[in-house]
């Protein structure tokens, strides 16, 4: 799960001033005081765009080219996590940028208003005791304790902690897959040996990042396929709960716990929804695939999560984020109904939209694809209590080699990568990992290509909803206009000269959300750069938004492109789509400057 960067030469200040014009516009409150804290930070705030994911994505949308490098460039600004995956990362080495320069570029982008930099706290003495393809660096021993402590938290803190960066507000991702180790692995020699280690050096890093004041710590909480088990959960609820109360701040150094990290675990599975339905003489929890887990998602994960943990003493205003980086599920594998098989195991490997042989294969899994983009307070999941969907793996970087790599990073060869191995921990099934894959954390073109290809919501013809209810028109039919490509028919009216005009279609409609559409179409002389504004009918939020950056005050939601096709001939036409919850109205103006 380690990030790691190709050699780089440093992002033209052109192009870092276009990101900056671009986050600033999602963001309108005030910027908040250095010790003001916030019960959700990613309310009212703009997320970090990180340059170096971004130039990689932009490359990789060259060598796709065609419409699926206009999709690969559709999410190219999304906000994505920065990994602090060894103590070099922190000053930076010559395949990543180091922490004061993304905090630097963050404060820019910020121009005064609220901004989250999201951060992943990643190098426990131990490191993943149960895999290989992303240990680390630091033994599990009392020197590497003390080197955690000193080399790598507290050099963290001490940047942080700069009066420069006080008013950002600093979402930390607290080591991936330790806690959770020691509740399902604890017999694994390396998990004993890593055990007092992970605790305490989880309660430094809380503790110490408490201290900075504008650090908002969630702590890795693994996975629905994981833990979702009861035993495991309410032992991983004990485990999380014991760690943070024998911490100096306890609780009041949490904002909340983050699952799905680096994993594809589906959000929801709309055509299994109730674990207790009998087919075929069987519950659905108890067919193969689930294995007597009732928890099939990260959404019925959370929820259940929440309530554990608040039974165990945490505050109610805890929160949670979900990584939706990798486990859409799109393309032409997704189910679109529910099975009618009598059978158990037909019935639900027909129904579900999770491709993999088995929900432990967590390695380049064959099929994923982008899931749901950064979205702040989710609506519909009010038992979850989410702060928001988040991308912490950035999509296009390898979990682990596919074969042995020799490198001086600490990263073995774990087989779960290895396409050709059947694993016994996966009931004797093949991995389904993909071929020729990289060292973790190194971009990995093909299964960029495949995440982007398979992304639910779809990136270029916009969100397809579940057709758990009946749409007023169906759902799998293509929008009348791509809004990746741009209509050969001039409009009907000429916006005049440095001008451009704005329209708005409903593409979809199904009852309790629509897809909408907007034209942007330049003037007389063309334009170069636009913006739209339109007001949402009352009651009405936005879902998602593509191929243009957006913020929203109130009803009013304000559109901008994204550089790539912000630039018009006269007459030529782009278009961006969203998804909203309420209903459809209508007609809607919009206005274009």
């Amino acid at each position: 799960m380690q990030r790691e960067k190709k050699v780089r030469a440093g992002i033209a200040a052109g192009a870092t001033g276009a990101l900056v014009t671009a986050s600033a516009l999602v963001a309108l409150a005030a910027a908040p005081s250095a010790t003001a804290a916030v019960g959700n930070p990613y309310e009212g705030a703009a997320q970090y765009i990180n340059p170096d994911w971004r130039e990689d994505v932009l490359e990789a949308a060259d060598v796709a080219g065609g419409s699926l490098g206009e999709d690969m460039r559709a999410i190219a600004n999304e906000p994505t996590h920065v990994w602090m995956d060894r103590i070099q990362a922190i000053e930076g080495i010559d395949r990543q940028h180091g922490l004061e320069w993304h905090l630097d570029q963050a404060v820019a982008q910020a121009g005064g208003s609220p901004l989250v930099f999201n951060l992943v706290i990643y190098d426990l003495p131990g490191r993943d005791c149960f895999a290989l393809a992303s240990n680390g660096e630091l033994p599990a021993t009392d020197e590497g304790m003390e080197r955690y402590k000193t080399e790598y938290i507290d050099a963290i803190v001490e940047i942080l902690d700069r009066p420069e960066y006080e008013n950002l507000r600093i979402s930390a991702v607290i080591e991936p897959d330790s806690l959770p180790n020691l509740v399902t692995n604890a017999s694994h020699p390396p998990c004993q040996q890593s055990a007092p280690y992970y605790r305490e050096g989880v309660r430094y890093a809380l503790d110490r990042l408490h201290e900075v004041g504008n650090v908002y710590s969630y702590i890795d909480a693994a996975h629905s396929g994981w833990l979702g088990w009861p035993d495991n959960a309410s032992g991983s609820a004990q485990e999380f709960a014991s760690v943070i109360e024998g911490s100096t701040y306890g609780w009041d150094a949490v904002a909340g716990f983050v699952t799905n990290t680096a994993n594809t675990t589906p959000l929801e599975e709309p055509f299994l929804t109730n674990p207790n339905l009998q087919v075929g003489g069987g519950q659905v929890r108890s067919a193969n695939y689930y294995e007597w887990n009732p928890d099939f998602d990260e959404i019925d994960w959370t929820a259940d999560l929440y309530d554990r943990m608040v039974a165990q003493g945490a505050p109610s205003r805890i929160g949670m984020l979900i990584d939706t980086s990798r486990n859409g599920w799109g393309g032409p594998e997704r189910p679109t109904s529910a099975s009618s098989s009598s059978d158990l195991n037909t019935y639900v490997d027909e129904s579900r939209v999770d491709r993999r042989n088995h929900r432990g294969a967590w390695c380049n899994p064959d099929g994923a694809g982008i899931g749901e983009r950064p979205t702040v307070s989710p609506a519909g999941y009010a038992e979850s209590h989410l702060h928001a969907f988040v991308w912490v793996k950035p999509p296009g970087e390898s979990d682990g080699a596919s074969e042995e790599i020799p490198n001086d990073e600490g990263k073995g060869f774990d087989r779960m990568c290895d396409p050709t191995y059947q694993a016994d921990k996966l009931g004797g099934a093949y991995t389904g990992a993909l071929p020729n894959a990289p060292l973790s954390g190194w971009w990995f073109q093909e299964q960029f290509e495949m995440l982007v290809a398979n992304a639910y919501p779809p990136i270029g013809d916009g969100p397809t909803p579940d057709p758990t209810e009946d749409p007023t028109e169906d759902p799998t039919e293509d929008p009348t206009e791509d809004p990746t490509e741009d209509p050969t028919e001039d409009p009907t009216e000429d916006p005049g000269p440095g001008t451009c005009a704005a329209s708005f279609d409903v593409v979809n409609n199904w009852g309790s959300g629509f897809q909408g559409q907007i034209t942007v179409t330049g003037g007389s002389s063309g334009v170069s750069g636009w913006t739209t504004q339109f007001t949402l009918p009352s009651g009405t939020t936005i879902g998602s938004l593509w191929n243009a950056s957006y913020s929203v005050s109130g009803s009013t939601v304000t559109a901008s492109d994204v550089g790539w096709n912000g630039t018009l001939s006269a007459g030529q036409s782009t278009s961006f789509g969203f998804t909203a919850n309420g209903s459809a109205p209508s007609s809607m103006a919009v206005s274009c400057s």
